[in-house]
């Protein structure tokens, strides 16, 4: 049973601890600075946490199992960009935006994600890093467009626990990429999305899809989950194919999506007004439970705020643990939730923390 889950926000990392009372707020880490993305290392059990120090750019630190130290490791930086470039876009690495382990069998490697649009793997803890150029120089790169930032972003990177060499990202907006070669070459993989917001004939563009999240079911590991722009998407053939659930209570659109650990057909959503207003559906907080593939959903919302709530989960703010059962969700209005019965029912842990923008089980 998990007893320890990690905030990043907006004025530093934040530890949440299970006690004979629940869950409560620890001890803080990098207190007001802002932490984009934490990743915490199954393998050796290490913590990286990403800075993004705005002036002094990002920064990345690392914490070893049983260790109470910090140390600043390397941070993902971009090659010079070549004179005759005609990208427009700036080589510089703005944000980590996603961080991820590789496969058990691949002790000390990292992938991380960052804006804009680029991604990177370390094969040494983090001591340094190299940018996959093979994904960089992609010529649909072109096409990719920002999706909530200015720029392209990577936010979500799924390695098959078969074959570490099979790895699949989700950019924004830029579609899915999967490589089945550890990442000397790669595929879009979007088939089946749609993008409403671009014209017609660019609809089934696979390049310029906006998946705002990407999950696996790691028991599961051809089955995908995929909160979208325009909805939510569900593969079951590792990212080949993508097929439209429809069946969502409340609204199809979303930023956050969580997968079953074991059972492909169960997932939860975080559903909220599209666009104009990015708040809760009728400012009621709420989170839409799947247990057969999407077929049929369940709103989940007994101790979550029904009145008056105007909070935004994004995409890394949903968590579920490895027991399938224990949720954590968290928001930009500082709210911090736990179900430990599947999302049946909520407790709130907080509602003045800092905006949060990712939540991770340990």
């Amino acid at each position: 049973m998990h007893a320890r889950a990690y905030l990043s926000t907006r004025k530093g990392l934040f530890e949440l601890q299970r006690g004979s009372a629940g869950w409560e707020i620890g001890p803080s880490h990098f207190l007001g600075e802002p932490v984009s993305i934490t990743l915490a290392d199954a393998r050796d059990g290490a913590l990286y946490a990403a800075l993004n120090l705005g002036h002094f750019g990002v920064k990345l630190h690392r914490k070893d199992a049983g260790s109470e130290v910090w140390t600043e490791i390397a941070a993902p930086a971009y090659p010079t960009k070549p004179d005759d470039s005609t990208d427009k876009i700036e080589w510089k690495n703005k944000l980590i935006w996603s961080l991820e382990a590789g496969g058990a069998d691949q002790p000390g490697v990292l992938w991380a994600g960052t804006l804009p649009g680029g991604l990177f793997r370390s094969s040494d803890r983090g001591a340094s890093w190299e940018l996959v150029r093979s994904l960089w120089d992609v010529p649909q790169r072109a096409e990719w467009f920002g999706g909530g930032y200015d720029v392209p972003g990577i936010h979500s990177i799924c390695v098959d626990p078969r074959n570490s060499d099979h790895v699949l990202v989700g950019v924004s907006c830029g579609g899915v990429w999967r490589t089945e070669d550890g990442g000397s070459s790669w595929t879009v993989s979007s088939t089946g999305m749609r993008a409403d917001y671009m014209p017609p004939e660019l609809n089934e563009n696979e390049a310029v899809q906006d998946p705002h999240r990407i999950v696996r079911s790691n028991g599961e590991p051809d089955v995908l989950w995929c909160q979208h722009h325009n909805g939510i998407w569900r593969s079951g053939d590792n990212g080949h194919h993508w097929v439209e659930i429809t069946s969502a209570p409340l609204s199809h659109f979303g930023f956050a999506v969580a997968a079953h650990p074991r059972d492909g057909g169960t997932a939860w959503f975080a559903p909220a007004e599209a666009d104009q207003r990015r708040i809760p559906v009728g400012a009621a907080l709420a989170v839409t439970r799947t247990h057969d593939g999407g077929n049929s959903f369940k709103v989940v919302n007994a101790g979550l705020p029904q009145q008056h709530c105007y909070d935004l989960v994004y995409r890394h703010g949903l968590a579920v643990a490895d027991d399938g059962a224990t949720l954590l969700m968290a928001s930009t209005s500082g709210g911090v939730w736990v179900s430990d019965n599947a999302g049946d029912s909520w407790h709130t842990v907080s509602t003045t923390m800092p905006p949060v923008y990712a939540a991770c089980f340990a």
